[in-house]
């Protein structure tokens, strides 16, 4: 759901979310009717602009979404003074968008938004602590790295490897960045693509970035990574060598 009182603004994020794969709902552009529309049907999340036209404006419809519906919002915002920012900061909102955006700005803080909704709905025990960030995180092609207050989007297509480090896996991409995140390796792995592969306790790797092999190790990059006994025998099949 859209709301926001400048038309093309509004068609212009409808259009970007439907090529992202969402559904949408007519934009609305002003508290009167996103109201009359929240009561007949039921958006997932609601992007929605501070300044609206009229008495009440998009602080306000938040408190109203907030305390009557339960559904996440976004805030989109330009030159909000300081008096809008200070009341839009009470609501303790799960993203802003800052205009003008671009198409990865609109899906990130989309998907986290919904992603976070879903994670603080369900009981804290469902959710081993150890997997917890990264459940959150994962979303689609990609995940997001935490570090401190910003989320480092990372391409799984771009990922070389993985190591295990602790209680924390070290993820290793083609442009020779390092990312660390907080997980076991089982968990982490799981929840990669068909592409991936354990060779070891300590390691998974992207088959797709696999340069050299022996009975031994593996090769990417200048990385050498070792093959575990029990995994030897499954990856050397895999790769048409057993």
């Amino acid at each position: 759901m859209v709301v926001e009182d400048e038309i093309v603004i509004a068609d212009n994020i409808c259009r970007t979310l439907k090529k992202l794969g969402y559904n949408t709902l007519e934009p609305v552009i002003n508290y009167t009717e996103a109201v009359e529309l929240l009561q007949h049907e039921q958006p997932d999340l609601v992007l929605l602009d501070i300044q609206l036209a009229g008495s009440k404006d998009g602080i306000d419809l938040a408190w109203k979404i907030k305390e009557d519906y339960n559904i996440p919002f976004i805030f989109l915002t330009s030159n909000a003074d300081p008096r809008t920012v200070e009341r839009a900061k009470r609501l303790t909102p799960p993203a802003y968008l800052v205009k003008p955006f671009n198409k990865d700005d609109l899906y990130t803080s989309v998907e986290l938004a919904l992603y976070n909704h879903q994670s603080s709905e369900q009981p804290v025990s469902k959710i081993p602590e150890s997997l917890n960030e990264e459940r959150q995180l994962f979303i689609k092609e990609s995940l997001f790295v935490k570090d401190k207050h910003l989320f480092h989007k990372v391409k799984l297509s771009d990922i070389q490897y993985v190591k295990s480090e602790h209680v924390y896996v070290e993820i290793h991409t083609v442009q020779g960045k390092k990312h660390l995140m907080r997980s076991t390796m089982n968990g982490f792995s799981e929840r990669l693509p068909s592409n991936f592969f354990r060779v070891h306790r300590s390691y998974t790797i992207n088959l797709n970035h696999l340069d050299t092999i022996n009975s031994m190790n593996v090769y990417i990059g200048k990385a050498e990574i070792p093959i575990g006994r029990n995994y030897r025998e499954e990856l050397l099949t895999l790769i048409n060598m057993g």
